[in-house]
């Protein structure tokens, strides 16, 4: 139906701060996204500006979190190439308070922008975030098998593989790169959703969507791929590109772009 669709999937890590910055502006004229998927919003609706809940171009939709501040994920959808989305929030057995998950439903396709859980903080943490990447493979498993075209994005906080971060040695086991959670996304794979960034660029390395405020980690490229598109194998054929936007600054995550021939 739709030709060219632009997702863009981006951890703003605090919208306020990156419109306050003027990227988001700067980012909204280069790039129109027709489907835009933020993470770490960090906001309720009734804290942003009118351009961020109102703006005329958009259908926007935010699932943020209950403690004020933090976590959160937003869609926005461009009217004039879809018609009224229905967004959804959360996934079965999972208390979504931090408005981790967000979707939208447009024609026989659910697009996911998920904010998922980190796990450093405590060991029920790091198990929360085990449980988190496996009942998320169950829903997308199950989406797709009652015959819905499953895309998600957004920050997975793990790096797959070596070639995914800058330092593989030396945070070996790490939150974020530890075996246990690299597992859960050989998972995925191995249940067919396909990475569409290392499955069009196998052996591209030196391509960071993540990097530390500390030690000037970015002009050094010092970084983590945290942030990914999966979709199912058999529309791996419709993805016209994938890019990570590394000039677009604002935030210490760099946006992901995916262009598809329709949807």
């Amino acid at each position: 139906m739709n030709q060219n669709v632009r997702i863009v999937s981006w951890n703003v890590n605090g919208i306020r701060a990156v419109e306050k910055k003027g990227e988001m502006d700067r980012f909204m004229e280069r790039y129109t996204p027709d489907i835009f998927l933020l993470q770490e919003v960090k906001a309720n609706p009734e804290q942003l500006s009118r351009e961020l809940t109102e703006h005329p171009e958009y259908w926007q939709f935010y699932h943020p979190a209950r403690k004020a501040g933090y976590a959160g994920t937003a869609i926005w959808v461009k009217k004039n190439r879809f018609s009224l989305p229905e967004f959804f929030t959360g996934m079965p057995d999972f208390d979504d308070d931090e408005g981790r998950v967000a979707q939208v439903e447009i024609g026989n396709n659910r697009i996911f922008g998920v904010y998922f859980p980190n796990g450093g903080k405590s060991n029920d943490a790091w198990q929360g975030k085990l449980k988190f990447y496996e009942s998320f493979l169950a829903y997308i498993n199950a989406l797709r098998q009652s015959g819905k075209n499953v895309i998600f994005a957004g920050d997975v906080n793990c790096c797959h593989e070596a070639i995914d971060i800058a330092r593989p040695k030396e945070n070996d086991g790490k939150i974020g790169y530890h075996p246990e959670e690299r597992k859960r996304i050989s998972a995925w794979v191995e249940n067919g959703w396909v990475d569409v960034w290392r499955q069009t660029y196998p052996d591209k390395g030196n391509v960071y969507s993540w990097w530390s405020f500390r030690s000037a980690a970015r002009s050094r490229n010092v970084g983590w791929r945290l942030d990914y598109f999966f979709v199912d194998q058999a529309f791996f054929t419709r993805v016209r590109n994938i890019a990570y936007l590394g000039e677009q600054m604002g935030s210490d995550h760099c946006p992901v772009m995916m262009e598809v021939d329709r949807l």
